[in-house]
């Protein structure tokens, strides 16, 4: 499973559920590799295609409806994505087990606060709370050249696309002369066949990508319970990605079940509820404990 995203990206963030659910269907079977695309250099970028803290914000507004938490407080100044990227690959580097974990810190600071992500001091704070890192070290190692080496040859994989099946679905761009896969966009390769579910894509469109190249995995069924998930995620779970494991196929999840369930847990004292944006993530009480630890 190759993933190309970058944590900057609003679709990226919104298909999370999908990727939550992949994970609990599949588990360990799915070897999963993250490249980061790399949108933007720099906020003047997006300056200069006449976007706004405003514009900005008032877009969150519109993606709330797809599940994953956003605020709608404007920053004082966009940023680009370049930054968050090189902490992505400095944490491949340094801490490759926590990698996809410092991924989703961005993305929660990306989408549900007004941190100037391009400064490295509000960087370090979007990730301090993720357990068993050094966010310093990891910092100090996104400025370092073989970083920078290893985002290159990122961004050089996610500008593959020309010609493939993402194009020919509509589902590339080309913002820098390359044309280049958008987050999300994921390859599926058993090793023999490769198939492309390029863009942002439902779940159907991924497990049935799976289907086709390996039935002989163990597919789980959607969960009953959010009792039965929570446990499975340290790193915790947003409404929307616990709504979707718990939904059959062709079904339309059911954010207020889900949000009813881990209320119930959090009352039991079974998990913790972190508010992020308008919505929250839940943690497992042990991990949560660990998370404020971190933080700290």
């Amino acid at each position: 499973m190759t993933h190309f995203s970058d944590p900057g990206c609003p679709w990226a963030w919104s298909a999370s559920p999908a990727i939550a659910a992949l994970r609990w269907r599949y588990g360990d079977q799915l070897e999963w590799r993250l490249v980061m695309i790399g949108l933007t250099e720099n906020g003047a970028v997006y300056e200069k295609r006449g976007d706004t803290p405003e514009r900005q914000a008032l877009g969150y507004r519109r993606f709330r409806e797809r599940g994953m938490p956003f605020t709608t407080e404007p920053r004082e100044r966009i940023h680009g994505t370049w930054p968050m990227c090189r902490v992505v690959v400095a944490t491949r580097r340094l801490a490759p087990e926590h990698e996809y974990a410092v991924f989703r810190a961005l993305q929660f600071a990306q989408f549900t606060s007004t941190r100037f992500l391009e400064d490295p001091d509000q960087l370090r704070d979007a990730i301090a709370w993720v357990p068993g890192i050094d966010p310093d070290a990891i910092i100090k190692a996104a400025g370092e050249s073989e970083t920078e080496r290893l985002f290159e040859r990122d961004r050089d994989e996610a500008r593959t696309a020309a010609g493939g099946p993402t194009e020919f679905q509509g589902k590339a761009a080309n913002t820098d002369g390359r044309v280049r896969f958008t987050a999300p966009s994921l390859r599926f390769s058993n090793g023999t066949m490769t198939l492309e579910a390029g863009g942002f894509q439902s779940l159907e469109a991924y497990d049935v990508c799976i289907a086709n190249l390996d039935t002989s995995l163990s597919r789980r069924e959607p969960a009953k319970d959010a009792a039965e998930v929570l446990p499975e995620f340290p790193e915790g779970l947003t409404t929307a990605e616990v709504a979707q494991i718990m939904t059959e196929d062709k079904y339309t999840w059911d954010l207020d079940a889900a949000e009813d369930a881990l209320i119930a847990l959090a009352a039991s004292g079974r998990a913790k509820r972190l508010p992020f944006g308008h919505d929250a993530l839940w943690v497992p009480a042990e991990a949560a404990t660990a998370r404020l630890a971190a933080a700290a």
